[in-house]
């Protein structure tokens, strides 16, 4: 197979500012001696890492047991996450964090709370020895199905309190993919809601784990928050308020000391074919991994509101809205609902109101902001920011470069992250105080990260030409396997090669070493026998002016073998037709070249998208192909797209 080519140029390069650097966390002096220390030695560089940004109750005697493709790290330590995340930061000489804000949540129709660490301790420590009370053991299995309301962070860090692993299903699933999920778990208790808020009006949660649990012998108590105040059907002996077993629960319960290696949690992998991919995560080494890179990464400083806009149900919640920014002791921000209600400019209003200083979202949703125009982010003081960040799909240079000047307005370093729910945290970004970055690139892998590009022999590929993603080296945060399955898990990531792991991702590398994520490796489209990256030709697609999104897929052609189809978003208020339809195509020539113009052009207001964001571009190949079947649809956020994007033809 040839290498993936590398079309798309981009040399446009922005330094780190002085002032920025000065009080940065991780400075250029520091950042490159954890880069020497991480590449000679990861396991002595995870090793400081871990005494430097965890709190142990006893010393691991071994930093890494590696049995490829099984890893075990900070063997024999014992600690807590919910300590780490509560605890430590109301005792002795951090006593004076128990008042400061450790969640500021809003919710959908305005309603805000604020936690404080010494009340979410409490509230913890409450919902823990209520686990304990309805039978819930060290090791047994919690699925939890909510909303974003505070209760879901409380019902996690208290089940990781008591050593109770849990398994987080996104409130957007169907009974049949939440009752997949609890049985393959064997899950004994379920926490839910009534429902919650969305684009302005309720919607229900309880009746879907009502018809999940029909099929679910393995459920004993289903625990109910009231969000809504929906009439809620409730079975007897079964269904239980939160509220009504939180007012005689005790405040005090003691963190388990549990091994690294005890399970966190399970986390089933979104888009799958087939029985649910359950990712199991552990303690030690993913306390590590996501505490160390949220305070690099992300600068976190005592004074700082950080808000990462991913739902909790997706890793990017787990390890970025709860256990990273809580370990590092700063204040989190939570929103229930869609950032478009009551107005396209709910996000920046509530940025400007809640003075957030550090913004983490996906290119997605940056590209609708684009859509919706600049007028909405300049209605609102966005000073407060000082730092944004991208996560959960490559982000297109345009894209970027609006994200940097529109809602940074110049100055606010842009974090560009890849990372999967296997990795448990980040793995190739930016470190703001040190990187020079450029748009659309991740840059460099984390010190202690080993990532390189390789074909499909496992010989590295040559700068710039695209290959395959590899990283060669364990690293803390790794998945530990597929829960029950270790025959699919050394099959789905490990067999490519001998003892490396491979993300099924394409990407390249610049003559700087710095990496560009071209996308999952089957978004490749074979253009008369060119290899070349979806992601390239859609950011060349939304560098026109007038263009807000664009996906591109393949379908089959006699002649060239595929043909691209691209499915395209214009601004508001653009014609969508043939002379927009031939600006896209010549500046796609003019950006990559001839070989990557799209042979037909459907002009869309919308894209198919999951409930996280990313582009279902699955459904669009079958569009594209002219099938009648397409599929799974369960992760889709708006099944209207569907019928207008088949309506939809070029003029």
């Amino acid at each position: 197979m040839p290498d993936i080519e590398s079309l798309l140029k981009e040399t446009r390069v922005f330094k780190p500012a002085k002032e920025f650097s000065r009080q940065a966390n991780w400075n250029k002096k520091t950042t490159a001696e954890y880069r020497k220390l991480g590449d000679k030695n990861p396991e002595r560089f995870w090793a400081k890492m871990a005494k430097e940004n965890v709190s142990w109750f006893a010393p691991w005697k071994k930093t890494l047991q590696w049995k490829p493709p099984f890893a075990k790290w900070f063997v024999g330590g014992k600690l807590n996450v919910s300590y780490n995340c509560l605890d430590r930061h109301i005792e002795g000489e951090n006593a004076w964090r128990r008042n400061k804000a450790a969640i500021i949540w809003e919710g959908e129709p305005g309603d805000s709370r604020t936690l404080t660490y010494g009340e979410l301790h409490r509230e913890v420590c409450k919902f823990a020895n209520v686990l304990k009370g309805l039978g819930v053991k060290k090791g047994e299995r919690v699925a939890l199905y909510m909303p974003m309301v505070p209760e879901l962070a409380i019902a996690m860090l208290a089940c990781t309190r008591i050593g109770a692993p849990h398994s987080i299903v996104f409130g957007g699933f169907s009974a049949e993919a939440l009752r997949d999920r609890i049985n393959d778990a064997g899950a004994k208790v379920v926490i839910t809601s009534d429902g919650g808020f969305r684009r302005g009006a309720p919607f229900e949660l309880k009746p879907a784990v009502d018809e999940a649990c029909e099929g679910a012998d393995c459920v004993d108590h289903v625990v109910v928050v009231k969000r809504t105040g929906e009439e809620t059907a409730m079975k007897a002996g079964r269904d239980q308020w939160w509220h009504e077993l939180m007012e005689g629960a005790s405040a005090n319960c003691k963190p388990a000391r549990l091994d690294a290696e005890h399970p966190l949690f399970i986390l089933y992998t979104s888009g799958t074919t087939g029985s649910p991919k359950g990712i199991l995560h552990t303690t030690g080494g993913y306390l590590t991994h996501v505490t160390t890179t949220a305070k690099a990464i992300f600068d976190l400083k005592e004074t700082d509101t950080y808000w990462c806009t991913a739902d909790i149900g997706w890793i990017t919640g787990h390890s970025y809205v709860v256990y990273g920014i809580l370990a590092n002791g700063a204040t989190t921000f939570m929103y229930e609902g869609v950032p478009t209600h009551p107005g396209p400019d709910r996000f920046w209003e509530m940025i400007d109101r809640w003075k957030v200083t550090i913004f983490y979202t996906a290119p997605t949703a940056i590209r609708t902001f684009i859509r919706l125009g600049d007028e909405h982010p300049k209605r609102h003081d966005l000073s407060s920011l000082r730092l944004l960040g991208s996560v959960g799909e490559p982000i297109n240079p345009e894209a970027w470069m609006w994200y940097h000047r529109v809602i940074g307005n110049k100055r606010c370093p842009i974090v560009d992250t890849w990372w999967q729910t296997e990795t448990g945290g980040i793995m190739i970004t930016p470190l703001p105080g040190a990187v020079d970055t450029k748009p659309g690139s991740g840059t460099l892998a984390f010190p202690g990260i080993h990532a390189t590009i390789l074909d499909e022999e496992g010989k590295e590929v040559a700068a710039p030409n695209g290959g395959l993603l590899a990283i060669t080296r364990p690293w803390p945060g790794m998945l530990r396997g597929i829960w029950g399955d270790p025959k699919r898990y050394r099959e789905t990531y490990w067999s490519k090669w001998k003892d490396i792991y491979f993300p099924s991702d394409g990407a390249h590398k610049d003559k700087s070493s710095y990496f560009w994520i071209m996308g999952r490796i089957d978004d490749v489209m074979n253009i008369s026998g060119h290899r070349i990256g979806t992601m390239e030709v859609e950011s060349a697609i939304v560098s026109h002016a007038d263009v807000a999104e664009a996906a591109v897929v393949g379908r089959p052609d006699e002649i060239t073998g595929t043909a691209i189809v691209a499915f395209v978003t214009p601004k508001s208020g653009v014609d969508a037709g043939s002379a927009l339809a031939d600006k896209v195509r010549k500046q796609v020539t003019r950006e990559i070249g001839a070989i990557a113009k799209p042979k037909e052009i459907r002009f869309t207001d919308a894209l198919p998208k999951t409930r996280s964001g990313k582009i279902m571009r699955r459904l669009l190949r079958d569009i594209a192909a002219g099938k009648e079947g397409i599929g799974d649809t369960s992760t889709l956020e708006d099944f209207s797209v569907l019928a207008k994007i088949r309506e939809s033809d070029e003029d």
